[in-house]
């Protein structure tokens, strides 16, 4: 069969595929950095580290966490109407918009340290959070360059940054985090506080954040100046009689970046409060010793394993937003339900396996890593194994709504979902003596609710209703054979390999089987392969061996 013509389409699956791999490589790079940095600074830096991240994190949230999303779609929109000058124009507004919310962030942090680390009940995660304090503003800075690239439809320069500012934090959060802690070690035995040790090994992890940011940034300013001379003739050439004005572009910005500002930070928010509640009941119940090294193991080795596959449904959200705003730009919804299905559909393809690889593998991939308490952290796994699938519905969902404009509806929907997070987390945690597993319940809850919440959304407002046969049906069943397949080779590997036998053996069983399932069962077509990166080869290969 000779490939379609298929040129005429959105190639955001193509995109998004690559900015899948560049996220999914990331978050490689950025577990396997976070073993031996666990090691160093142990489950109670964990601890420190991940308070002062979620502060970090709410405060990058608000300041411009959604400015690359913003600024692709309101860029494309642009674009598609031949409107470069005006497109130009976002990009430079954009440019002081995050100058101007990413400082004031970042002095908010720096100045009032001590006082959020407090709201945790995490005093000394303080020294970590102040390192945040300049990443802020540089995040900030490079989300506007990264969602113009994205706005032109071009991804890899916001991968190949990806890249970058991972494999930079990695080198420097690892040495910072040595340095650190030995330098804590000697300052808490002068001080005899021996948390102080963990505290400075947290904040030296949290250095290689900010460094990695301005590595990225450099490489993307240097990329946008190598553009500047073809992209200058386009605006020379742009007959547009209305120009927006700059004060335009920033209502503009500001009311685009606002509904997601909400609805992300509602949607993120839950770790900030998962902490804090988990904190302020552990010392209730008389446990506040262990409530530091406990989240460090929630934190540090489940949820750090689980994130890795969700980067795909990130990065497949990233790049059909502005896809999607291109289509509603042309009254073309038959077009926006096609991107919607197929972004859909490839999310579940990876997501099904992911979710069931880590639930059955939990134990040898979790000893093969990580040094500590490992049996609480393969069994949080297991435990919270299913929102690999949830929360990559939910995001993805996210995107897609903001995408064809429909700004206000993931906000309330993640309004309701984070009421219903916090009813059942403060239930299970008074009532029951679950502990950290009230946290993964309730987390479930939450991304459940997110995308039931998110496709009545999508039916109601572009009456959207995804195929569930090649999208759900077929990729769970060819997961559970994979997970079947994989129980029964670690099972018999366990008797007499170590741990590395044991994890690398089926993962490599385990992509054949489901690979060769999904190909037989007619997951994926022929002509949509085409659409994903290296699916020439893919079909090629599946033809030779009679799969296709």
């Amino acid at each position: 069969m000779a490939r379609p013509d298929n040129n005429k389409k959105s190639n955001f699956i193509v995109q998004g595929g690559l900015l899948g791999m560049a996220g999914l490589v990331t978050r490689i790079i950025g577990m396997i950095y976070r073993i031996p940095v666990t090691n160093i600074i142990g489950d109670k830096g964990n601890g420190y580290y991940a308070s002062a991240y979620y502060i970090y994190n709410i405060m990058l949230l608000i300041s411009s966490y959604s400015l690359p999303l913003a600024i692709s779609k309101v860029v494309s929109a642009r674009l598609s109407k031949r409107q470069y000058r005006n497109a130009s124009r976002v990009f430079r507004g954009g440019l002081l918009f995050s100058t101007l919310t990413g400082g004031i962030a970042g002095l908010i942090v720096l100045f009032g340290a001590n006082a959020l680390a407090n709201l945790l009940s995490e005093p000394l995660s303080a020294i970590a959070l102040r390192i945040f304090a300049p990443t802020l503003l540089i995040v900030a800075v490079m989300g506007v360059f990264r969602g113009y690239f994205q706005g032109m439809g071009n991804m890899v320069p916001t991968a190949v940054s990806q890249i970058i500012e991972q494999i930079i934090n990695a080198v420097v959060s690892i040495i910072a985090a040595k340095a650190l802690f030995d330098y804590g070690v000697k300052t808490a035995a002068l001080l005899r506080n021996e948390d102080l040790s963990y505290a400075y090994g947290a904040a030296g992890s949290t250095l290689g954040t900010s460094v990695g940011a301005f590595a990225a940034l450099v490489f993307l300013v240097f990329l946008y100046f190598l553009v500047a001379g073809r992209l200058r003739k386009k605006y020379n050439d742009d007959d547009t009689r209305y120009v927006e004005s700059y004060g335009m572009v920033m209502r503009l910005i500001l009311m685009t970046v606002l509904p997601v500002i909400l609805s992300t930070a509602i949607y993120n928010i839950n770790d900030i409060l998962d902490n804090f509640i988990f904190n302020r009941m552990m010392e209730s119940k008389g446990l506040g010793i262990q409530k530091t090294a406990i989240w460090g193991v929630y934190t540090g080795k489940s949820k750090l394993l689980l994130n890795v596959p969700m980067a795909l449904a990130n990065s497949m959200s990233a790049s059909a937003v502005p896809a999607l705003a291109s289509c509603i730009a042309s009254d073309n919804k038959k077009g926006a339900r096609k991107r919607i299905g197929a972004a859909m559909r490839f999310t579940m393809i990876i997501s099904f396996p992911c979710a069931i690889g880590l639930f059955v593998l939990a134990n040898p991939i979790i000893n093969l890593l990580f040094s500590g308490e490992v049996d609480l952290a393969a069994a949080l796994i297991r435990a919270g194994a299913v929102t690999v699938m949830t929360y990559s519905v939910s995001t993805l969902s996210n995107g897609m709504l903001q995408g064809i404009g429909r700004m206000n509806l993931p906000v309330k929907n993640a309004a309701i979902s984070l009421v219903l997070h916090i009813a059942s987390l403060i239930a299970l945690m008074y009532y029951t003596d679950l502990g950290i597993y009230a946290v993964v319940i309730s987390t479930i809850i939450f991304s459940l609710s997110m995308c039931l919440l998110n496709g009545l959304s999508l039916k109601n407002a572009i009456s959207y209703r995804q195929e569930k046969g090649r999208t759900f049906v077929i990729p769970a069943l060819s997961a559970a054979i994979m997970g079947v397949v994989i129980f029964i080779i670690w099972k018999i590997l366990s008797l007499f390999t170590g741990y590395m036998i044991q994890t690398l053996v089926p993962i490599v069983a385990g992509v054949v089987v489901y690979f060769v399932s999904i190909l037989k069962f007619g997951a994926i077509r022929e002509d949509e392969l085409y659409d994903v990166p290296m699916g020439g080869r893919i079909v090629r290969f599946a033809k030779s061996f009679g799969l296709m």
